[in-house]
């Protein structure tokens, strides 16, 4: 006799969680995967279906780190390319799992809001795996542009794009820095330089520079524009928009890039009195930096009084008031 849907989804929800349970409780699981008695790509996959069922399971997803690390490892990678399990060249194999990990993260981030272990998972993949490459970050930034305007109060996202702007910012100016001291040592040694390695350098170089880093954060400022009206009331696509402006502005102006933004972008600056010394400091240090473009915080403070003067929302009214509020102290004006 056939079961019926109902026993069939029980029984399959039991399955899923003896499977999370397994990676949990197991201390045997590393064991199999270490002595080649299990295939850590199964592993992954049995993950992936335990992570449907319990998306933001920590235990989970830092068993998934493991393994990933096992085969990203120089002498995992070998041992697959003879098993035929990840295609021929290594380039293609791990492109393969920074896709497969990135689809798996999206889909556990939509099915538990603000899972941050989904999130923080993909950023460590893109470190790891992706190596923060000017592709890998681009095709992330627009990829998630449209889940991140469909999870308006999910700041879970919006912090990732955050963390994938200021890396694009970050790898543009190492990038730079290196160029210029190789352009100095070959000034003062061009015997030490062979001609193939500059130009494979300089093209390594030019294809970093080639990113409109002001254009990527215009656009970023422009959907926050766009969402803000569209759904009013949202606190999360203003705390976004902050730290959108302050990468804006540190870019512009050349002031320090924060390890710890949200320190220097607090609604009020006086929320928690430990951190209050800090933020009075790095906001005396940041009012010192010269205004070298007033467009952007002029099209800002237009943009707050269309807001106050069209919306009907209360929350939409006082969320734009605090952000002026914000950009007064944060602009020293």
């Amino acid at each position: 006799m056939a079961e019926s849907p109902e026993e069939v989804a029980v029984l399959v929800q039991r399955v899923v969680k003896d499977i999370r349970n397994a990676f949990q409780r197991n201390p045997h699981m590393k064991e199999l995967i270490l002595s080649g008695t299990l295939n850590p790509l199964k592993d992954l996959h049995l993950g992936k279906l335990a992570l449907t069922k319990f998306p933001k399971s920590p235990e989970t997803w830092i068993h998934r780190r493991w393994v990933l690390q096992q085969l990203i490892q120089e002498n995992s990678l070998p041992s697959l390319v003879t098993k035929g399990n990840l295609g021929a060249a290594p380039v293609e194999r791990i492109h393969r799992l920074v896709q497969e990990e990135m689809n798996v993260c999206s889909e556990a981030a939509g099915r538990y809001p603000s899972n941050y272990n989904a999130w923080s998972h993909r950023i460590w993949v893109l470190q790891h795996l992706g190596k923060l490459t000017l592709k890998v970050l681009l095709d992330e930034l627009s990829s998630t542009k449209y889940w991140v305007s469909m999870h308006v109060s999910d700041h879970s996202g919006f912090h990732y794009r955050q963390f994938l702007l200021k890396s694009l910012i970050g790898r543009t100016v190492t990038d730079n820095n290196v160029l210029v001291q190789n352009q100095m040592v070959n000034e003062q040694n061009p015997s030490l330089q062979k001609e193939e390695e500059s130009a494979g350098a300089e093209a390594a170089c030019a294809e970093e520079q080639s990113v409109d880093l002001p254009c990527c954060l215009e656009e970023e400022l422009e959907l926050c524009t766009e969402l803000i009206d569209t759904y009013p009331g949202h606190e999360t696509l203003w705390c976004h928009r902050r730290r959108v402006f302050y990468l804006q502005h540190h870019l512009s102006n050349k002031i320090p890039l924060l390890s710890h933004m949200a320190q220097a972008m607090d609604v009020d600056g006086l929320n928690e009195s430990s951190s209050k010394q800090g933020y009075t400091q790095e906001t005396k240090r940041l009012k010192r930096a010269p205004m070298q473009d007033s467009l952007g915080p002029e099209m800002e403070y237009r943009f707050i009084d269309k807001v106050l003067s069209t919306c009907r929302d209360a929350d939409q009214a006082r969320f734009a008031t605090a952000y002026r509020k914000w950009l007064v102290t944060f602009l020293g004006q």
